[in-house]
């Protein structure tokens, strides 16, 4: 007779938090999505004065090594490769009458530019 060991699995932790109005938006860019779009993608690519910086795009298929968070307008994905920059960061939108955009919550950035558009950690 052989021994079998029980784990106890538990739900991992989002790598991000999306709030309410950032996954609300993310409802009406899939509602206009182009045809094949499956979701919306957050990647981190090196650009701007302080190295990385926040680009969401649609995306057409899933990477093996993309993190998946489901939303309710669909899921929403994190590049394999960024999400050691995010984790722990809360993705929001906001909007007033002179600027509309995604803003990050990181605390993995040590430091943005003057313009509020890269960081670096």
């Amino acid at each position: 007779m052989t021994d079998t060991l029980t784990k106890t699995h538990r739900p991992r932790p989002a790598a991000l938090i999306l709030t309410p109005s950032a996954e609300a938006r993310i409802a009406t860019l899939m509602a206009k999505a182009p045809e094949g779009t499956i979701g919306v993608k957050l990647s981190t690519p090196r650009r701007g004065c302080s190295g990385l910086a926040y680009s969401v795009d649609y995306v057409t298929e899933a990477k093996p090594l993309d993190e998946r968070i489901e939303t309710p307008a669909g899921p929403f994905f994190v590049d394999g490769s960024s999400i050691l920059y995010l984790i722990g960061s809360t993705m929001d939108w906001k909007e007033d009458d002179f600027t509309a955009g995604f803003v990050f919550t990181n605390p993995n950035a040590k430091g943005t530019c003057g313009c509020g558009e890269s960081f670096t950690v």
